[in-house]
Order: structure tokens, then C-alpha cells, then sequence
């Protein structure tokens, strides 16, 4: 299942249904689970962790040292959970000891072509990143997410669950869940419609989501009288929405 020109570490531990194409190099501390698939001309190194059933395709560099002048050397992790879609030329870097020592990419997501996970990203599940997204440093990007070609998000901001960015975008501040953000510097454009009608979710979570996008956007409201009136509305999802707004350092697009 390995290709003979392939370079695998002594110290790797590959499980034995993993397939690695020609001419990819597996380096030290690197863990690979059941059935996942290399291709050809991919490179990894360590300390990686790697899931189960994930498909890496060519010319890919999973687990490099971080992209920071900060970085002297330490050991720094990346953890890959399982069936994610990782495409040609994407490049996930691992952590830094200036934050949790890990960059995380959780399962079931989709890594178009060129994308790039910057050093202590954390990437939730079925998160899709169409073409060229990039991640820079300390970003966090919650489930259900969908980031379009070429957009880009600034070091420590966080993506919202079931938010969109759009083309070309570029993020400088938290985009809310379930909303949808365009532009350069990227603003709220209304919820995220298609996503919340692929999801199915009750007619009572959409009208609670409609009226905290007006509170929220449409009512002239400082963030402090936006969250109490948020209050009111009671169910999880907007529980989770007044959260995410409190613990935000960057601040919201607005």
C-alpha cells in the first residue's frame, strides 16, 4: 500500500491500510489512521496526528513548521480528525508555544485547492474551503462554515457556525453564526439562507434568527442593549450567538 519510491520515517506510525503515492515523504512523529489515503508528492511532517479514511492529494504540505518569527524551534502539534478532503497544494502548518502549542482541524470538512491553515487554527466539522481560502494565524472556524474562493481571514478572528464569506472577502473581525459576509473589509449581508434552508431547521429557530439579525443589525443598538434584548429570545442557537458575541476580542462585522 506504500509506494517504493515513497520516504517514510522510521519513528511514523502508519496504520496498515493507509496507501501512500510515489514520492511522498512522511517525516518523524507523524500518525496516520486507518484507511486514509496519500497521494503522490505530498509531504508531511511532524508532530502530525492524522485520522481515519482522509484523503490528502498531491503536492500538499501538511505539518510544517509555522510561518512566524516567533517560532524557535518548539515542539508544536497539528491534529487532522477523520474523512476530511484535503486538495491539491493546501498547506496546514502546526502550532506555536504563544498559544496552545496546536493548530486542530476537525472531521468531515472539504479543502479545495491552494488552501492555507496558518499556525493554531481551529477548524470544527463539515467546514468546506472552496479554492485559494486562506486562514492566518489564531483563527478559529466553527461547523458548518463555508469560506468561497480567494477570502482570506486576519489573525485571531473567528467564523461563526453555518456562516458564509464570500468571494474574495477579506474577514478582519468575527463573523456571527448563520450570517453571511461580503466584501473588503467584509460587512453582514443578511443570515445565510441557503444554509440554514440545507440545514431544515425549525420555523421557530428561523423567525428567532431573523429577529436577532434585526436586533442586532437593523435597530441602531450598541452591543450591550443588542444582547438584552438577545435575552429574551431564549433558545440555544441564540444563547450560543450572545456567547460568541461576548467573547469576542476583535469584534463583530458591522
Amino acid at each position: 500500500m506504500i509506494d517504493s519510491s515513497a520516504k517514510i520515517h522510521p519513528s511514523a506510525r502508519i496504520a496498515s491500510s493507509v496507501e501512500i503515492g510515489p514520492y511522498s515523504v512522511i517525516g518523524p512523529d507523524v500518525e496516520i489512521g486507518e484507511g486514509t489515503w496519500i497521494g503522490p508528492h505530498v509531504v508531511i511532517n511532524g508532530p502530525t496526528k492524522i485520522g481515519h479514511d482522509n484523503k490528502i492529494y498531491q503536492f500538499s504540505s501538511i505539518g510544517e513548521a509555522p510561518q512566524d518569527l516567533k517560532f524557535k524551534g518548539e515542539e508544536t502539534f497539528l491534529e487532522i480528525g477523520d474523512r476530511n478532503v484535503i486538495r491539491e497544494f493546501c498547506s496546514f502548518n502546526r502550532g506555536t508555544v504563544q498559544d496552545q502549542s496546536m493548530t486542530k482541524v476537525g472531521n468531515d470538512n472539504l479543502f479545495m485547492a491552494y488552501v492555507h491553515l496558518a499556525h493554531d487554527c481551529v477548524v470544527g466539522n463539515h467546514v468546506i474551503f472552496a479554492n485559494n481560502a486562506s486562514l492566518a494565524g489564531h483563527v478559529t472556524v466553527e461547523d458548518h462554515a463555508i469560506l468561497s474562493a480567494f477570502s482570506g481571514v486576519f489573525q485571531f478572528c473567528r467564523i461563526g457556525k453555518h456562516s458564509f464569506i464570500t468571494t474574495n472577502s477579506v474577514v478582519i473581525k468575527d463573523v456571527l453564526p448563520y450570517v453571511k459576509a461580503s466584501g473588503y473589509y467584509a460587512k453582514p449581508y443578511g443570515l445565510n439562507s441557503v444554509g440554514i434552508q440545507r440545514q431544515h431547521l425549525s420555523a421557530e429557530l428561523v423567525a428567532d434568527l431573523k429577529k436577532a439579525y434585526r436586533i442586532i443589525y437593523r435597530k441602531g443598538l450598541t452591543i450591550t442593549n443588542a444582547i438584552e434584548e438577545l435575552k429574551q429570545l431564549g433558545s440555544k442557537e441564540i444563547q450560543h450567538l450572545i456567547e460568541f458575541i461576548q467573547k469576542s476580542e476583535r469584534g463583530i462585522v458591522r
